[in-house]
């Protein structure tokens, strides 16, 4: 491995993945490190690792599953996998990483 720091001004400019909504920035083992920063709204459906984002910018609200918590900067959010979630109602510079981990199915 030959990066420890990612600096956020390289996340947010880098482009999503194609077929992604995210960019990748970073991977090791089942671990992956990505950047999102939705537009208007959030069509992401449920992912097959569990998730954990950290809130950079903006804010708003979170589904997850039946609830709907706000968030703001420094904000941590779990996912467990398959869970239904999205952003809602989010300011225009919402940006966040998001860490994807441990086997399908979730931990």
């Amino acid at each position: 491995m030959s990066r420890f720091v990612f600096p956020l001004a390289e996340a947010m400019a880098a482009p999503p993945e194609p077929g992604r909504i995210s960019a990748r920035i970073f991977g090791q083992g089942s671990l992956e490190l990505r950047w999102y920063a939705p537009r208007g709204e959030d069509p992401q459906g449920p992912h097959e690792q569990d998730e954990v984002y950290v809130v950079v910018t903006g804010s708003g609200w979170f589904r997850r599953g039946e609830e709907r918590l706000p968030f703001g900067p420094g904000d941590a959010i779990f996912v467990p996998a398959r869970m239904p979630h999205r952003f809602e109602d989010f300011s225009p510079d919402l940006g966040v990483w998001v860490m994807f981990y441990g086997p399908q199915g979730g931990e």
